[in-house]
C-alpha cells in the first residue's frame, strides 16, 4: 500500500462515496499540457471498497452491486492482505476476443442476482479497470490533485486476475483521442491534473470527449411493432429532462434491439393511461402510442440533434439501471 501521509485530520474509515462524473466537451486545445488523459471505457461505472481482503462494489447511483460480479471478489495481490483498506473508482467492463470493451456483451450481466450469476460469471468472466485511488490505508485522499492520486494508484498498481490498472498520459490529447478512435475505443476522458476528487459532482475539471454520440434517455412509451414485431414492442418513445426538470421528447428509437431484448423491455414497462412527456407529440405518434411510467433509463447511439430537439438515427444499445431517471438530461 503506498503512503498517503496525511495528517490526523486525514485519517477515516474508508468509504464509498458517489462518483465524481465529467461533463461532455471537447479537447482542452491551448492548455493541453495541464490535463491528463484516460481512454473512456464502455462499461459499468463502479466503485470499490476494499477492507480486510472483502470486496465491496458500488455503482454509480450508490447500490450495492458486488454480488452482480463475483469474480472480482478474487482480489489482486496489492489488495489481498487482510490489512489493506482502500477505496478506488473504475469501470467494469466486458471485453471481445480483441480485448475491446463490449457492452452488449455486458448487458446479460448488469441486472442479475439470482443462482445463475455464477455461472454466468464463469462463461464470461467480466474485468475492473482502475483508473482512481480516492483512499489508502484510511487516508481520505479526495482533496489531493488527480496527477498525485494517479502516481499513488500506479505505485499501489492493483493489478492481476480479473483486475487492470488504466493508462494515463500528461498531454497530447489529440494523439490520445486519435488513438482511441484507431483502437475502436469510445473515447477519452480529459482530467485536469489538479482536480481534486468531487464525489457526486459533475465538473467541468474531468471532460469526456467520445468517438461517438451517446445519449442516455428515459423510456416514456412505445409503438407497437409491425410484421415479425407484431404483438410486442416494435420502438420506443423516449426523452431527457430540460433544465426545468420537465421530460421532453427526443424521439423514437426502432434499431438496434435484439428479439431478446424487446421481449424483455415488454416485460419492465409499466403501463400508464397519458404521456409523461412534458409537451404534445406529433400526431401520428400519438396514434398508436402506448405511455409507460418514466422508469426505465436506456442508452442510444445517435448522429446529431435536430432543431426542433429530436435525435437523428438513434439506435438502441441497452438498459442503463446504474443511472437515475432524474438525471438523464441532454449530453450535448
Amino acid at each position: 500500500m503506498p503512503a498517503a501521509d496525511g495528517g490526523p485530520a486525514d485519517r477515516a474509515p474508508a468509504a464509498v462515496p458517489l462518483p465524481m462524473l465529467a461533463s461532455a466537451g471537447e479537447l482542452p486545445g491551448p492548455d493541453d499540457a495541464a490535463w491528463g488523459y484516460e481512454f473512456k471505457w464502455d462499461g459499468v461505472r463502479a466503485l470499490a471498497a476494499v477492507r480486510g481482503g472483502r470486496l465491496e462494489l458500488r455503482s454509480r447511483r450508490g447500490t450495492d452491486i458486488t454480488v452482480r460480479y463475483p469474480e472480482l471478489a478474487r482480489l489482486p495481490a496489492p489488495l489481498a492482505d487482510p490489512a489493506t483498506d482502500a477505496v478506488v473508482d473504475g469501470e467494469i467492463v466486458a471485453l471481445d476476443r480483441s480485448g475491446r470493451p463490449d457492452f452488449g456483451a455486458l448487458q446479460n450481466r448488469m441486472h442479475r442476482t439470482g443462482p445463475e450469476v455464477p455461472r454466468l460469471a464463469a462463461a464470461a468472466p467480466v474485468t475492473y479497470l482502475v483508473f482512481d485511488l480516492l483512499s489508502a490505508g484510511g487516508a481520505d485522499l479526495c482533496a489531493r490533485a488527480y496527477a498525485e492520486r494517479r502516481a499513488l494508484l500506479d505505485e499501489l498498481a492493483p493489478s492481476g486476475r480479473r483486475w487492470g490498472v488504466t493508462p494515463w498520459f500528461r498531454g497530447g490529447g489529440a494523439s490520445v483521442l486519435a488513438a482511441s478512435r484507431d483502437a475502436g475505443l469510445e473515447g477519452v476522458v480529459a482530467k485536469r491534473l489538479d482536480s481534486p476528487y468531487r464525489p457526486g459532482v459533475r465538473s467541468p475539471e474531468w471532460r469526456k470527449v467520445k468517438n461517438v454520440r451517446t445519449q442516455s434517455v428515459v423510456v416514456g412509451g412505445w409503438r407497437p411493432g409491425q410484421g415479425r414485431r407484431a404483438g410486442g414492442v416494435g420502438s420506443l418513445l423516449v426523452g431527457v429532462h430540460d433544465d426545468a426538470g420537465r421530460l421532453v421528447y427526443a424521439g423514437h428509437v426502432g434499431t438496434g434491439f435484439t428479439d431478446r431484448a424487446l421481449r424483455e423491455l415488454a416485460g419492465l414497462l409499466t403501463p400508464r393511461p397519458t404521456s409523461p412527456f412534458a409537451a404534445a407529440l406529433p400526431r401520428e405518434i400519438i396514434r398508436d402510442a402506448r405511455w409507460a411510467e418514466p422508469e426505465l433509463v436506456g442508452e442510444v447511439t445517435y448522429a446529431h440533434w435536430t432543431a426542433d430537439g429530436r435525435m437523428r438515427h438513434p439506435s438502441w444499445r441497452g438498459l442503463r439501471d446504474d443511472l437515475d431517471p432524474a438525471d438523464v438530461v441532454e449530453e450535448w
